[in-house]
């Protein structure tokens, strides 16, 4: 039994912006606040910039491989299955990290509403993760409605804050002038470390390419629908964070976990605090709600094509989702929201992605046709995202490189007990004979080692050109 083709154009844009505006934007304000000050609102720009640029190369790719996986898939089809297994499994681990995030992150905001003791804590973060989790299992049209509705109460009090805090500036210009005076008052040491924190907040856009296959005509719904997520995503968190920063100086952010919630405040009083608690809750569940839909698509495209536990293909017979995925990533999220802590699952999930990036990046080189006359800038793109994947993998943590490439290397072992056995004797013949590994290398256009050459030789040929 295959996935349903249910979800439209709509309600994809929606699982986008839903994916995107999650926690991040109710506390990457403040933790940026006290490495840049006021000149985190640049780099709000650029790391959009960042994410239009791989938004764009994600789109590109699916209109050449419309189907369900996202990265996995892109890679596989224009590298071979060991480079989109890596491509896959690191950004199934980074998608995963992120469900405990924000499962955390919930009960945080919830205890500005109502204190929790630690074992009230642990019973809200299992009833999120598993309210979540059956809404995926009882069917992607239900997953894909109830997000509807999450990204449209999520964004409410975004709105609210925007329109009031131009309101003010407008009447009290010199608050806006005096909180962004001086604009950069730490200097520039901290600003690669603040653009990966403020990048993960871009973060989300690649889950909309994961349910390809319940997209209804993918090849054009699924393009269009991550251009205009990522716009309108950078439009509100631009929007937000310029009110932010002029409302509240940057000295009083810096210390705040709810910065949003504070700037509610001076603009409405306590009725402003309860609206953006509110919303944020909402938003988080809206991304944690995302992201299951989407992760859970990305186990399952693995799993089809032999390379991930068989049972995670699995298709419920009434539901027509990938409930036994589903399970599987609701229980290590659960365990995950009681054993990590915030900064180390972010920072993590950065490397892994980038790295998934970066790989997709180079996907696109080889799939790209001149005949698609229609998408612009196909040349140019993945040079530009590939220097962006390697900016943020380079600015984050020794500990993330250091354990992010032992989980890479983890994958190989993966990847090869469960891939096709047949490629398995392929490579006993290759070491047992000298002569066939000689024959092979000759002849082969599919090894690990060709192809990369083989890109490579793209790049310097299109550079030169």
């Amino acid at each position: 039994m295959g996935l349903q083709r249910e979800i439209s154009q709509f309600d994809l844009t929606s699982i986008i912006v839903g994916a995107i505006v999650g926690a991040d934007i109710y506390i990457a304000s403040a933790l940026t606040a006290g490495l840049v000050g006021p000149f985190s609102i640049v780099l709000w720009v650029v790391a959009g910039l960042f994410a239009i640029t791989l938004a764009m190369i994600f789109a590109y790719c699916s209109y050449y491989t419309p189907r369900v996986g996202g990265p996995f898939a892109y890679v596989s089809e224009a590298l071979d299955d060991f480079y989109g297994f890596l491509a896959g499994w690191s950004m199934w681990v980074a998608e995963l990290l992120a469900l405990p995030v924000f499962a955390i992150a919930f009960t945080n905001y919830l205890q500005t509403l109502v204190p929790l003791t630690p074992a009230a804590g642990v019973t809200v973060r299992a009833a999120f993760v598993v309210s979540l989790t059956l809404v995926n299992i009882v069917g992607v049209r239900a997953a894909g409605r109830l997000n509807d509705v999450l990204t449209l109460i999520k964004l409410f009090p975004l709105l609210l804050l925007i329109i009031a805090g131009f309101g003010i500036f407008i009447l009290r210009p010199e608050m806006l002038i005096g909180n962004y005076t001086p604009l950069l008052p730490l200097g520039l040491e901290n600003i690669s470390h603040a653009l990966v924190l403020i990048f993960w907040a871009y973060a989300g856009f690649e889950m909309g390419t994961l349910p390809a296959g319940e997209v209804q005509d993918p090849q054009k719904a699924i393009p269009r629908a991550i251009i205009s997520g990522i716009l309108i995503v950078a439009l509100f968190y631009l929007s937000t964070n310029f009110v932010l920063f002029g409302l509240v100086n940057w000295t009083q952010l810096e210390q705040n976990p709810v910065p949003l919630v504070t700037a509610g405040t001076i603009l409405f009083g306590s009725i402003g605090a309860l609206i953006m608690t509110v919303g944020a809750l909402f938003s988080v569940a809206g991304s944690d709600e995302s992201g299951m839909l989407g992760s859970a698509r990305l186990a399952y495209a693995m799993a089809i094509d032999g390379l991930f536990p068989r049972a995670f293909a699995k298709v419920h017979p009434n539901y027509g989702t990938p409930y036994v995925a589903l399970i599987v990533q609701g229980v290590l999220a659960f365990v995950l929201s009681n054993i990590g802590n915030l900064p180390g699952m972010i920072s993590f999930a950065v490397f892994n992605l980038a790295f998934s990036f970066l790989l997709t990046c180079f996907s696109l080189i080889v799939l790209r046709s001149d005949r698609a006359t229609s998408l612009r800038g196909q040349r140019i793109l993945p040079l530009a995202g590939i220097a962006i994947c390697l900016f943020l993998l380079f600015s984050t943590t020794t500990f993330d490189k250091v354990a992010g490439a032992l989980v890479v290397l983890a994958g190989i072992p993966v990847y090869l007990y469960y891939s096709p056995k047949a490629d398995m004797r392929h490579l006993k013949d290759l070491f047992l004979s000298e002569e066939a590994v000689l024959l092979r290398r000759l002849e082969a256009k599919e090894t690990y080692l060709a192809n990369f050459l083989n890109l490579i030789h793209r790049i310097l040929r299109w550079t030169r050109g």
